[in-house]
């Protein structure tokens, strides 16, 4: 009987690590009845937008977060898009998490958006790495769990082929409509990805939203 259960048991697990769950990203409002709409549609995650490009929290985002949990969704981040050119990336990611504490918005992560070479930051990538660790320093004095959201087209021309985001969970972006990392190549010391930002043209729910695929 104990080596059936131990089967079993073993059985179970193994199922377990092949479970992938389907999530959603957000940068507008949304509310409690776009979640359930989103849940009823299989989506198990959200990853809400709740810092934006231009150096201010973004108004929706702590309410969204709100908005998810009471729709039911288990597992609910935050993503933060930083202004480069403000400067005070630490302030920035402060600033944020305690936004989003003070609201009682409860997330799960903060994932750092880095995408826009030339249009969100500058051409000094030095400059860059800096920021970013800024950034990070800012996310750790406040005890926040940190990803990385960018692809080897954005991170390249940004920062170099510098590792420096390495050691935190990558989700990529690449619209090909595959829930699969069987396209990913590795770079900048990534070898393989947690996300995959699969498909921008969202669900019928009324918000825009870009999917994702998280194995």
């Amino acid at each position: 009987m104990r080596l059936f259960l131990l089967l079993i048991s073993l059985i179970f697990l193994a199922v377990q690590r092949t479970v992938a769950f389907s999530g959603i990203d957000i940068s507008q409002a949304a509310s409690v009845g776009f979640f359930q709409c989103a849940k009823n549609a299989g989506f198990d995650f959200a990853i809400v937008r709740g810092y934006c490009s231009t150096g201010e929290i973004d108004p929706n985002g702590a309410q969204s977060i709100i908005n998810a949990r009471d729709a039911g969704v288990e597992y609910v981040d935050s993503y933060l898009f930083p202004c480069s050119s403000c400067g005070n990336g630490a302030g920035q990611a402060v600033s944020l998490v305690n936004h989003l504490k003070d609201t009682g918005a409860n997330f799960g992560m903060i994932w750092l958006d880095i995408e826009g070479p030339g249009l969100y930051w500058g051409d000094d990538q030095g400059a860059n790495q800096a920021f970013f660790n800024e950034l990070i320093s800012g996310l750790e004095s406040v005890g926040a769990h940190i990803g990385i959201y960018t692809s080897e087209s954005q991170w390249i021309p940004i920062m170099g082929d510098w590792a420096g985001g390495a050691s935190y969970p990558l989700w990529y972006a690449h619209y090909d409509g595959n829930p699969s990392f069987s396209d990913f190549s590795p770079f900048a010391g990534w070898s393989s990805p947690a996300i995959k930002q699969y498909n921008d043209q969202g669900l019928n729910c009324g918000v825009g939203a870009d999917l994702n695929w998280y194995p």
